[in-house]
């Protein structure tokens, strides 16, 4: 028995549909012809319980010897009872419809069995493992064990799930050991500095113009090294950092966010809009993380700004949706794709801006279980940084 599931197991889908379909077909004719034969010896019993008239005709041999019983032929018809009438009725029609429902009985039942029996495992095991897949969760294996087509294809998925494994588990090591080697890297450059500009200082207290002129040049590229190495710690912290909700009244916090980004506008000569169509409502958040997002999406916008920038704040999909557009020239068409890497930024100036701002921004939203969005729109840039509030 287990030697025949084992090679039933093996048949491929078609040859197992194809099985199941012919032995249900053989059910359905056997169950067709038994109901048939019962229906009529049941008809035959009841016509039997009748009392027949009419005369006797017998077959003879040359002899004039009778054989047999006879037939009675009746020129009257049998008057059965109207119960009678109606058994029979049923019982022609039942015998007529047997093949038909039974077909289609037995046809309905070996689909169903075929699906339990061949497809139901595995395309749940496949189910449950591109769910797992999806949520980042690779530790499983996928139990099924048939080599018919899904069994393939399982084994397949097995070795897909393996192989992302160990390319997420390589990927992690690798980014855990960049984070060590930035930290280290930040770390150990301070000292140096720290010397530099210890001795830059003594040589801008020289009374020699040349030299003083030098050590102001070399004064601003040791600034630009510290402000870099800054970076790059805030970078490390902000990668591991985690946002703390807290459920809070939007309106308030919002007009208070305002008012921040509209004293920064008013600082640089720039006009600030604002279109909030957030309700009264609570929302849980990480307020810290919207508020630095907002302040860097703003003091970009009012570099690349002509006159006019536009703030706007609504509530969608269970979150926060947060948007700041300037009427500059916008993003270059190449750079697009680019503008939230790390370290990228179309200005030639570095000394104040390392293009980390919309790269942060971006790390913050992903944290959020949000995201940000860059795009050009007609009259300039827009950036759109959504945070989802937590699950109470």
């Amino acid at each position: 028995m287990d030697q025949i599931k084992h090679t039933g197991r093996n048949l491929s889908l078609r040859k197992s549909l194809v099985l199941y379909i012919a032995a249900f077909v053989v059910l359905a004719l056997a169950l067709s012809v038994t109901t048939v034969s019962l229906c009529n010896s049941r008809i035959n019993a009841i016509k039997a319980s009748y009392p027949t008239y009419g005369e006797k005709y017998y077959l003879t041999n040359r002899q004039g010897e009778q054989l047999g019983d006879g037939v009675l032929v009746s020129s009257d018809p049998i008057s059965y009872s109207e119960h009678d009438r109606h058994r029979i009725a049923l019982l022609e029609t039942l015998s007529i419809a047997a093949a038909p429902l039974y077909s289609a009985f037995c046809l309905i039942a070996a689909v169903l069995l075929f699906y339990r029996n061949r497809l139901k495992k595995p395309l749940a095991e496949l189910s449950a493992a591109s769910e797992k897949v999806s949520g980042n969760d690779l530790n499983f294996t996928i139990d099924y064990s048939s080599n018919d087509e899904l069994g393939q294809l399982c084994k397949s998925f097995e070795i897909m799930r393996a192989a992302l494994a160990k390319n997420f588990s390589e990927m992690w090591r690798q980014v855990e050991e960049r984070k060590q080697l930035n930290a280290a890297f930040a770390h150990d450059l301070r000292t140096p500095l720290t010397v530099l500009k210890g001795h830059n200082e003594m040589l801008q207290a020289s009374d020699d113009p040349q030299t003083r002129e030098t050590a102001v040049t070399m004064g601003r590229q040791i600034a630009r090294m510290e402000t870099y190495v800054s970076s790059m710690s805030n970078l490390q912290r902000l990668e591991d950092t985690q946002p703390k909700y807290k459920t809070v009244l939007l309106q308030p916090f919002l007009s208070a966010l305002h008012k921040s980004m509209e004293m920064i506008c008013k600082q640089k000569g720039k006009m600030l809009c604002l279109q909030n169509s957030v309700p009264a409502a609570h929302l849980s958040i990480d307020t810290g993380f919207v508020l630095r997002v907002s302040n860097n999406l703003i003091a970009n916008a009012v570099r690349y700004a002509r006159s006019q920038i536009t703030l706007s704040f609504a509530l969608r999909d269970n979150g926060l949706l947060l948007s700041v557009t300037d009427d500059g020239k916008g993003f270059d068409k190449d750079a697009l794709p680019k503008a939230a890497s790390p370290y990228f930024t179309e200005e030639t100036d570095r000394s104040a801006h390392f293009g980390l701002g919309l790269y942060i921004c971006k790390l913050l939203c992903e944290h959020h279980d949000g995201y940000l969005r860059i795009e050009n729109v007609s009259d300039g840039a827009k950036v759109t940084a959504f945070f989802r509030s937590s699950a109470l």
